[in-house]
């Protein structure tokens, strides 16, 4: 009896252990997120017309194909899409997350738990993810941010550093988007939605300091 009931309280230090641990994250990522990092930037009254994409768990950013001296068709091509006509459209998103992830869960329903533990735990294999899209219009999900043109090409050096030189290009989910393999190493700390943030803030923009979920980034726009 001793025994069980030994193991009963084990199990139950353990579950209350891990559910501080995950409550400590979120409050850290929250109070992270809230806390400005280039608190003196305003958005330009002309500039460069970008946007912060949700879909309640991964942040992208979207920009168009050509601006202020940035040209992303060397490295968004039409021979990488499974349907090169959608390479015609005007802009292109990035996102950056953990291969296995990336390649394993198409949808969410798609999602395994042995997935989600190695990401947070730590990998750096890691990708780009890349899709070929209209410009966004109210209501798409997307977020839209004006940067001046300086800050425009430092957020595309950011994006552009994340690519891995020589690295392979995968086939994506659909016929307008295309994985590559990317630098940097995926964990609960650094997230794809760090990612976002990270750029964001190298360029000067206004964005919370720790940014490891969506709210976090598109909460500031």
């Amino acid at each position: 009896m001793k025994t069980q009931t030994r193991w009963i309280t084990r199990i139950l230090w353990t579950v209350g252990a891990i559910a501080g641990l995950v409550a400590s994250y979120a409050i850290a990522g929250l109070i992270g997120g809230a806390i400005p990092s280039n608190a003196g930037w305003r958005a330009p009254s002309t500039g460069v017309h970008i946007f912060v994409e949700s879909n309640g768990v991964h942040t992208g950013i979207i920009v168009p194909k050509v601006a202020a001296g940035v040209d992303w068709r060397g490295v968004a091509r039409p021979e990488d899409l499974s349907d090169p006509r959608f390479a015609g459209y005007d802009h292109v998103s990035f996102g950056w997350g953990e291969k296995t992830f990336y390649l394993e869960t198409p949808t969410w329903a798609e999602v395994k738990l042995r997935t989600v533990l190695g990401a947070a735990f730590g990998s750096t294999r890691t990708l780009m993810h890349v899709d070929h899209l209209p410009m966004p219009r109210a209501g798409d999900g997307a977020r839209e941010i004006v940067v001046t043109p300086a800050q425009y090409r430092r957020l595309a050096a950011y994006i552009r550093a994340s690519f891995r030189d020589g690295g392979s290009r995968y086939r994506g989910y659909a016929g307008y988007d295309a994985f590559y393999d990317a630098y940097g190493r995926y964990s609960a700390i650094h997230t794809c939605n760090s990612w976002t943030g990270d750029a964001l803030r190298f360029a000067g923009v206004r964005v919370g300091w720790w940014t490891p979920f969506p709210v976090t980034v598109t909460a500031w726009f």
